[in-house]
C-alpha cells in the first residue's frame, strides 16, 4: 500500500469510523487520514510517573499502582442519584474510589487484585478520595494509565478516548511509511526528527526527550511551508508588471500645512515610505499599522491627494456603511478646496442614486471613492484606478482586496489595521506586503482609565454610568456571544437591554447585534452618534470603525470571555473625545489567563504591548484572523515560543527560494506540493504555480 494516497482517503475509511463519526470530525476540519494525523494535542497528562500514595497530593492529578481490599459499596441519598464507593491501598497508605451513577461498575472490581489508577486527589474528612478515576487492569496491556497520555482539542460528541483511538488505528494504517519531503540536509542541518517518528510521537510520545523532538521538526515545517508561501507571493508581486510611478506632488505641503493639527513624527516617516512607494516603479504593496487613534486615515489622505493629483482615481474600502459615511464626510471637506472630488458607495443607496454613483466612477467624474463590500460589486468600474486603500484588514478577506485591486491596471495598494500586531506575527501574516508601523499617539491624547472588577460591584458601576449620563456622556455596553447561534447573540442584546432601560431611565437604551440588517445598523449608530440615545447596548459588531466623541464609557460584560487584542479594540472605541474616558471590565471567572488579561488591560493602554502579550499567553491557532488572509492556520507552532524556530524556518526558505525560485529541483517538488495545498486559497497568487 502507498502511503501519500492513504493520506487523502476520506476519514471513514479509518477502521471504527461511521458516519456519524466522521460527521463529529468533520466539525473539527478532519475530513482525510492526514488531517487526522495533524490533528495535534492541545497538552499531555503525565501518567507515566506511578506515585505511591503517600505521594498523592491535594488536587493534583496523578497515576498510581493500588490493590482493592474492599467490595464496591453503593448508597442512593436522593432519587436520581446513586454513589459509588471503592477502598484501595499500597503499602504507604489507604484511598476512597467515589463514582456517580455508575451502578455498571458493581462486579468489575475484584478485591485482592492490582489496578492502575489515575484521578484528581482531595483530602476529605480526614481521608484520600479521587472521584472518577481512569482505571485499568494491571495484567493487561495498559492504554490509558503508565504512559504521557495525550489530550485533544474536541466536541461534546468525540470523548478523548475516542480521539485517541481513531488516531492510533490511523498511525498503524500509514505504518511509519510516510514519505519524508524535507530533504536530508534540511533535518541534519536543524536536528529535526524523521516525518514518521515526529507524527507517532508528537501523539504519544515515549518521554519528554522524544517529545520535545518531534515537537521542534512539526513546528519547522509548518513555519518553513507558510514562509515558502508567503515569499513566493511576495516574490510574484515584485517579479510581476511595473506599476504606475506616481508624480511627486508639490501642494502635499500645502495641503498638510492646512490640517488643523500637525503630523507626529511617526506619521511624517511613514507618509515618506508610502511616498517613495508611489514614486517607484513596482505596485506598491504596503501594511500601515498603528493603534487606535494614532492617525493612519490622515496618511491614507495624503496618499489619495497625491494619487489624485497624479491623475488616478484612489478607492478607499471600510468594513461598516456608518465608517463609509464618516470618512466621506471628513474626506470631503479636506479635498474640495482642491476641487477633487469624493463620493460614496455603500448597499444603502438607491437604485437610482447607485446608478448614478457608477456612471460617475465609469466617467472619471469622481476622484475619491469611499466605500464598503459594495465597491467590489461587478456594477463598479474605474475610469483609472490608481490607488486601492482597505482599512482595518483583518474585516477583510484576501480575495476582497484582490477584487478591488483588479479594477484598476496594477495599483497601488495599501492595507490599513488599528490591530497591532508585533513585527513577528505582521511578517508572517503579511508575507507579502511591506510594513509601515505608526508607533507614536498624537500629543495630548487622555489615557483611558481602565477597570476590572466583580459582579459584586454591580451597583457602584450603574451608579458610576448614571453621573456620566448626567454630565451629558454616552456609553457602550458590549456583551459577549453567549451562545453560537446568532438567535441567542440577539436575545441576549435585546434582553440585557431591556433590564438597563429599567435600570438608567429616563436615560435612551438602544440595542445592536450582528443579526440586524445593515441599514438598521447604520441608523441605530447614527441615533447613537447624534447624541439622540445615551445607551447602546451592543455585541462586537461596534469593535472597529465607530467614531462618537461623546461617548466616554465602555462597560464589557463578562470580560473574561475576550481576548486581549479583541478588548483593546473594543476599548478604543471612546476616549476620542477631550473628556476623560473609562472602560470598565466586568469579570466572572476563576481562570488564571482571563485574570492575567484583565491586569495587563489595566495595566497599559498601548497596543503593540498587549498585541505581545496576547501572543504570549494563546497557544497555536488561528491569529489576527489568519483564514480571513487565506492562509493556512496553525496546528502547533506557538509564535511566541517558537519565535527562533520561525527565524530559522525564514531564513531557510530565503535560501530555498534564492537557489531554486520554482522549487522545480527534485528534492524540492515534495515541499513545493505540500506548499500548493497549504496555500489552495491563494495557489493562483504563488508564483511557482
Amino acid at each position: 500500500m502507498e502511503a501519500i494516497p492513504v493520506l487523502k482517503k476520506p476519514i471513514q475509511y479509518v477502521k471504527g469510523i461511521g458516519e456519524a463519526r466522521a460527521r463529529s470530525l468533520e466539525k473539527l476540519g478532519i475530513n482525510t487520514v492526514e488531517d487526522i494525523l495533524y490533528h495535534f494535542p492541545r497538552d499531555y497528562e503525565d501518567r507515566a510517573s506511578i506515585k505511591k500514595v503517600v505521594e498523592l497530593y491535594d488536587g493534583q492529578p496523578a497515576c498510581f499502582k493500588a490493590v482493592v481490599v474492599s467490595g464496591m459499596t453503593e448508597n442512593r441519598p436522593r432519587k436520581g442519584l446513586t454513589i459509588q464507593k471503592l477502598i484501595v491501598k499500597d503499602e504507604t497508605g489507604t484511598a476512597v474510589l467515589t463514582w456517580f451513577n455508575q451502578s455498571y461498575l458493581k462486579g468489575s472490581f475484584q478485591p485482592g487484585q492490582y489496578y492502575m489508577f489515575y484521578g484528581k486527589p482531595a483530602r476529605k474528612f480526614g481521608h484520600l478520595e479521587i472521584q472518577n478515576p481512569v482505571c485499568e487492569k494491571l495484567d493487561e496491556n495498559l492504554k490509558e494509565t503508565g504512559k504521557i497520555i495525550p489530550i485533544y482539542p474536541s466536541t461534546s460528541a468525540l470523548s478523548q478516548k475516542i480521539l485517541r483511538s481513531v488516531i492510533k488505528t490511523s498511525l498503524s494504517l500509514v505504518n511509519n511509511q510516510l514519505q519524508e519531503f524535507l530533504p536530508q540536509e534540511i533535518r541534519e542541518k536543524y536536528n529535526l526528527a524523521e516525518i514518521n517518528y515526529a507524527l507517532n510521537n508528537i501523539h504519544f510520545p515515549i518521554d519528554k526527550k522524544s517529545f520535545e523532538f518531534s515537537r521542534k521538526r512539526l513546528v519547522f515545517e509548518e513555519m518553513l511551508l507558510l514562509q515558502l508561501g508567503l515569499l513566493s507571493i511576495k516574490n510574484k508581486i515584485s517579479v510581476d508588471t511595473h506599476g504606475i510611478c506616481f508624480k511627486s506632488i508639490p501642494d502635499t505641503e500645502d495641503f498638510i500645512n492646512r490640517l488643523p493639527f500637525s503630523l507626529t513624527e511617526a506619521q511624517t516617516r511613514v507618509f515618506g515610505e508610502l511616498q517613495k512607494d508611489m514614486e517607484s516603479s513596482k505596485p506598491m504593496n504596503r501594511l500601515m499599522q498603528g493603534d487606535v487613534g494614532s492617525g493612519k486615515t490622515i496618511i491614507a489622505v495624503l496618499a489619495m491627494f497625491k494619487a489624485v493629483k497624479s491623475g488616478y482615481q484612489a478607492a478607499m474600502m471600510v468594513p461598516t456603511g456608518i465608517l463609509a459615511e464618516q470618512h466621506y464626510n471628513t474626506f470631503g471637506s479636506l479635498f474640495e478646496p482642491y476641487g477633487i472630488k469624493t463620493i460614496l458607495v455603500t448597499g444603502n443607496l438607491t437604485q437610482k442614486q447607485k446608478k448614478q454613483a457608477q456612471e460617475q466612477i465609469y466617467e472619471g467624474c469622481a476622484d475619491i471613492i469611499i466605500g464598503t463590500h459594495a465597491l467590489i460589486e461587478e456594477g463598479v468600474q474605474f475610469n483609472n484606478l490608481g490607488l486601492v486603500i482597505t482599512d482595518e484588514q483583518h474585516r477583510f478577506g484576501v480575495r476582497q482586496r484582490a477584487v478591488l485591486a483588479s479594477k484598476g491596471n496594477m495599483p497601488d495598494v495599501l492595507v490599513m489595521t488599528a490591530t497591532p500586531i508585533p513585527r513577528t506575527l505582521a511578517l508572517i501574516l503579511y508575507g507579502d506586503l511591506d510594513i509601515s508601523i505608526i508607533d507614536q499617539l498624537p500629543p495630548g491624547r487622555k489615557k483611558i482609565e481602565t477597570y476590572w472588577i466583580e459582579e459584586s460591584m454591580r451597583e457602584r458601576v450603574n451608579k458610576f454610568i448614571r453621573k456620566q449620563l448626567e454630565e451629558g456622556r454616552q456609553a457602550y455596553i458590549v456583551c459577549p456571544l453567549v451562545e453560537e447561534s446568532d438567535a441567542m447573540e440577539a436575545k441576549s442584546v435585546e434582553k440585557h437591554a431591556e433590564e438597563l432601560q429599567k435600570v438608567f431611565a429616563p436615560f435612551k437604551v438602544i440595542f445592536l447585534h450582528g443579526k440586524m440588517k445593515g441599514k438598521l445598523k447604520d441608523q441605530i449608530m447614527k441615533e447613537f452618534s447624534s447624541g439622540k440615545v445615551d445607551i447602546l447596548v451592543s455585541t462586537t459588531v461596534i469593535e472597529v470603525g465607530v467614531n462618537v466623541p461623546n461617548a466616554a464609557v465602555m462597560v464589557i460584560e463578562n470580560a473574561e470571555k475576550f481576548g486581549l487584542a479583541q478588548l483593546h479594540q473594543l476599548r478604543g472605541r471612546v476616549g476620542r473625545g477631550s473628556a476623560q474616558s473609562y472602560c470598565i471590565l466586568i469579570y466572572n471567572s476563576d481562570s488564571k489567563i482571563a485574570l492575567e488579561r484583565m491586569k495587563v488591560m489595566q495595566k497599559t493602554n498601548d497596543g503593540f504591548v498587549i498585541a505581545e502579550k496576547d501572543l504570549e499567553m494563546r497557544g497555536p491557532g488561528e491569529f489576527f484572523g489568519t483564514r480571513q488572509h487565506g492562509l493556512p492556520d496553525l496546528k502547533i507552532a506557538n509564535l511566541f515560543k517558537d519565535i527562533d524556530i520561525l527565524k530559522e524556518a525564514q531564513e531557510e526558505a530565503k535560501q530555498i527560494l534564492g537557489k531554486d525560485r520554482e522549487l522545480s529541483r527534485p528534492e524540492y517538488k515534495s515541499i513545493r506540493q505540500r506548499v500548493l495545498e497549504r496555500f489552495s486559497e491563494r495557489a493562483d497568487e504563488i508564483s511557482f504555480n
